[in-house]
């Protein structure tokens, strides 16, 4: 595939054959993939420039690039490559003037609008969203005093998707890392110009599929945490070792749950919207840990929610099953937010502002309650100022 480069090296992506469409997955690659293909056909458009939602918290907010090579494994995709992969970091910064960081590349742009079968827009849109995290911001905060989150997308997803609530996030005090995870979305651009299209597109999508994928990225996720916090990283002067949590979307939520049974410095974690392929052992996980996720999905009794139901028991700390009604998959991430925006319509009831105001709320609660032992009341019922999100009991499969 040659698609417009913004330097001349873009032009060639490797691996660059058309990603499969939708509707060559399983039926459950399809549910993870949802969020493209409910974007898919444009109504008219809202015009103006597509922008993230101001985050919420006291912090001005910083954001950077890095590029990481796992030298000691091979890419699980791309066997005869080692793992390279792209994170990208939000986190409190001295306020500057300085330029906002770009959301996408128009190449990412592009390649993740025609995955998604979307057409009669330009292709380099979701270039010119407004973000609100300066480039490269000179950080801010005592030393090794500010809890990390790391964010895992859903599966042909960017780490991008996740900018809204990464934002949100640091201006709160939060470092934040959302991790590429390579091959597995339409475009990971390297800094050097190449860009990764993908790879694991290319595989059936049977079962064992999915439990690579989930175990791929748990060692993802460990590999970015050993760089981010090892002696020689600068940004471990900043993260404390001690407050170290997990949240994703898709895909990305059930990958929290296996990083989290591999590696015990993730003290917390958060699925939102997606189904878990990997069982928790009888040995259980007695971590924090939140299952979020749509009402018309996720309410126990429901076909997607019998993995939740399956793990739910093994679960044996602190453990709440919420829902949200009136959104689809895309709502909890970027996609509905500028979805909307751009005059697509995503199926969702509720606004995508509000389905955003949810998501940052109930995950930052989380956060708070988890790495920053504040009480956290909007956890323990359901809330007049949020009615959309009921609280599950799985015992009676009834949510209020």
């Amino acid at each position: 595939m040659t698609t417009p480069a913004i330097e001349p090296r873009d032009a060639s992506p490797r691996h660059g054959k058309p990603p499969v469409p939708g509707g060559r997955m399983t039926a459950v690659a399809g549910l993870l993939a949802v969020a493209a293909s409910a974007l898919s056909v444009p109504a008219a458009a809202s015009g103006g420039t597509p922008h993230l939602s101001k985050p919420t918290g006291p912090h001005s907010i910083g954001t950077t690039s890095l590029h990481l090579t796992d030298t000691s494994r091979p890419d699980p995709w791309v066997p005869e490559e080692e793992r390279e992969l792209m994170v990208s970091l939000w986190y409190p910064a001295k306020p500057s003037g300085g330029p906002r960081a770009q959301y996408m590349t128009p190449t990412e742009s592009e390649l993740m609008l025609k995955h998604g079968g979307i057409t009669g827009l330009p292709y380099d849109v979701l270039s010119t969203t407004r973000t609100n995290a300066v480039k490269d911001a000179t950080p801010t905060g005592r030393t090794r005093g500010l809890p990390l989150v790391v964010l895992s997308p859903g599966y042909t997803k960017s780490r991008k998707t996740l900018t809204g609530l990464a934002e949100d996030l640091a201006s709160h005090g939060y470092v934040v890392a959302a991790v590429d995870h390579t091959y597995e979305n339409p475009a990971t651009t390297f800094p050097d110009g190449r860009v990764a299209t993908c790879a694991s597109c290319e595989i059936p999508h049977d079962p064992t599929f999915w439990d690579k994928l989930e175990a791929g990225r748990a060692v993802d996720i460990s590999f970015v945490l050993d760089e981010l916090t090892g002696a020689q990283q600068k940004w471990a002067r900043l993260i404390d070792p001690a407050r170290i949590a997990m949240a994703g979307h898709s895909v990305g939520g059930a990958s929290a749950m296996t990083a989290m049974l591999a590696d015990s410095r993730l003290r917390a974690g958060i699925d939102v919207d997606g189904v878990t392929h990997t069982p928790i052992p009888d040995t259980g996980l007695s971590r924090p840990f939140l299952f979020m996720g749509r009402e018309s999905a996720y309410t126990p009794g429901t076909p997607n929610a019998f993995s939740w139901e399956r793990d739910w028991p093994h679960l044996t700390g602190w453990k709440r099953w919420l829902v949200v009604s009136g959104v689809t998959h895309a709502s909890f991430t970027d996609v509905g937010l500028l979805g909307e925006q751009l005059g697509l319509d995503g199926g969702a009831e509720l606004p995508a502002a509000r389905a955003t105001e949810i998501t940052r709320r109930y995950t930052r609660a989380f956060f708070d309650l988890h790495l920053g032992n504040r009480p956290q009341p909007l956890l323990d019922t359901p809330s007049p100022r949020y009615p959309e999100v009921k609280f599950c009991a799985v015992e009676t499969k009834t949510c209020e």
